[in-house]
């Protein structure tokens, strides 16, 4: 399959159909859209021709608007998928069975199939046909207890940990796996990605500590969760925050050396944990004698591993990630992560931004499908396309 539009990246010449969905779906299709890959969405027809209200994790797509509970609706997108390499769906388990759409009807006219299905609590078990959002599956899986203050509540950590993490870039792993079993044995499959798998596998490194003694299960007391005095967040004297994180000997020592506290007592022993409400209490004085700018300018090329806390306009505006291109300007006038990571020989190229609801439905049905102009056209008068 030739790369569509002339796309760019390591998976150029993959097609991957996105049955609609929110959040860890659709950010699954938009690294993969970034990466090459022609990724094709499945959009509501009562949305098409409105812009997406996910300018950023709707980009590199193109977009068709069809009924998939209509089954002349399902059946068009059912022909799509003949022609596919892979489908990301993120719907209550037994919905695409429902519409005529699921993994045993599509592998068994598409056999190197890679069938990706997202979800919070997976495919079965006793909480599959549950509602959930980020912040409940993180709590069954132990993440959200261990992201609090020592003795205060859990602070939930946006939706990175359980859309995101152990979500989509989970499912989007799964299915480039899925895709070279595939490519090498003609033999396609379902990837169950859950998003109570994702952040428990997340969590791995803290269960190992937890399992050699090294983590106390409770939050706020540990090495990596704010309860090291050198591992820490501290507030500046503009209500600002610095985060230091000099864990090893080396940077623990620059750190004193740039406080002037090398010769402090308290701070002699660095692994003492009797002697980290002490530390952190003097850390918590001195920091807040001076504003983050400040701070900021005092530790750097020190290798004291101290860093201003940035907010997200100004993080997309610091001088390191300008150089890198970490961040660039969409079309739609604010500033987006770039694409990640980075290929030596398989650069991805600049993703085009994310399309009208449907912009693409009567090329793409007509193209891949075998339908004919006339029959996109009844459809459209059925209110089955958009």
């Amino acid at each position: 399959m030739s790369p569509a539009g002339g796309a760019r990246g390591p998976l150029a010449g993959v097609r991957v159909v996105e049955l609609g969905g929110l959040g860890p779906g659709p950010f699954c299709g938009m690294m993969l859209a970034d990466l090459g890959a022609e990724v094709i969405r499945v959009d509501r027809p009562a949305e098409a021709g409105q812009e997406t209200r996910h300018p950023v994790i709707h980009r590199g797509r193109t977009s068709i608007a069809v009924d998939l509970k209509h089954p002349e609706g399902a059946d068009a997108v059912r022909q799509l998928i003949v022609g596919a390499d892979a489908v990301i769906e993120g719907f209550r388990p037994g919905t695409v069975e429902r519409l005529g759409l699921g993994p045993d009807v599509c592998l068994a006219s598409n056999p190197k199939l890679v069938y990706g299905r997202m979800t919070g609590w997976g495919q079965d078990g006793p909480l599959a046909q549950e509602p959930g959002h980020d912040i409940n599956y993180i709590a069954l899986a132990g993440a959200l207890h261990a992201i609090a203050p020592a003795g205060g509540d859990p602070v939930p950590p946006v939706n990175l940990v359980g859309d995101f993490g152990g979500g989509g870039m989970l499912l989007a792993l799964g299915l480039v796996s899925a895709l070279l079993h595939a490519r090498t044995t003609g033999e396609g499959q379902v990837v169950d990605a859950a998003m109570t798998d994702g952040t428990a596998l997340l969590l791995s490194m803290t269960y190992g500590f937890l399992s050699q003694g090294g983590w106390e299960d409770k939050p706020g007391v540990n090495l990596l969760d704010g309860g090291a005095p050198f591992y820490a967040v501290y507030r500046c004297a503009d209500d600002r925050h610095v985060a230091l994180g000099a864990i090893e000997p080396q940077f623990y020592a620059a750190l004193l050396g740039v406080l002037g506290l090398a010769e402090e007592p308290e701070f002699a022993r660095q692994r003492d944990r009797e002697t980290w409400p002490a530390m952190k209490a003097r850390l918590t004085r001195i920091f807040a004698t001076r504003t983050r700018d400040e701070w900021a300018a005092t530790f750097e090329g020190q290798g004291a591993c101290v860093t201003p806390v940035l907010s997200l306009t100004e993080a997309a505006e610091h001088p390191h990630n300008t150089a890198r291109g970490t961040f660039r300007r969409g079309s739609h006038g604010g500033h987006e992560p770039a694409p990640a990571p980075r290929f030596g020989a398989t650069p991805a190229g600049e993703p085009r931004p994310a399309p009208v609801v449907g912009a693409h439905t009567s090329e793409i049905l007509a193209k891949a499908t075998g339908l004919t102009h006339e029959d996109i056209e009844t459809l459209r008068e059925k209110g089955i396309v958009g």
